[in-house]
């Protein structure tokens, strides 16, 4: 069973299940993320939904170059949780289902493509209180005790 995060879907509401992939990238002692400035801003790991006939791995490299313009290496997949949330964005009622990959951010290659996105880096125990939603914070919090 995957465990979720965030309130509990509303009876009778209807959610789209959306499967996404997000990293936890950390380089000398701290980690790569993204800030989404819109439509509201917050604090996220660097990752996104994967597209129909896309692979996980594929769309996680895709991913954390459109939000940081980095590229990575070696991602391993830690676990998963899910979440049910409003996106407005895409004006969609939710079943998110995220993996969490921990990988290593290799080098620069670009400004992020992603609009509203900003790479930034971060110490650990800052970031497992900062993320914007409480499965990333959960998986930063037991990545930074390892």
């Amino acid at each position: 069973m995957t465990r979720r995060f965030g309130t509990p879907p509303e009876a009778g509401r209807s959610y789209t299940r959306r499967p996404g992939v997000y990293a936890i990238l950390p380089r000398r002692g701290m980690l790569l993320l993204t800030r989404q400035e819109a439509p509201a801003p917050e604090l996220q790991l660097p990752g996104g939904g994967i597209d129909p006939g896309e692979s996980p791995l594929t769309a996680l490299h895709r991913e954390v170059f459109e939000e940081t313009g980095w590229r990575i290496a070696q991602p391993r997949r830690l676990g998963c949780f899910r979440r049910f949330t409003f996106m407005p964005e895409y004006d969609l009622w939710a079943e998110k289902i995220c993996t969490i990959y921990l990988a290593t951010p290799v080098r620069p290659l670009a400004a992020p493509t992603e609009p509203d996105h900003m790479a930034l880096w971060m110490a650990p125990e800052d970031a497992a209180r900062k993320l914007g939603n409480a499965g990333d914070r959960s998986f930063v919090a037991r990545f930074a005790v390892h």
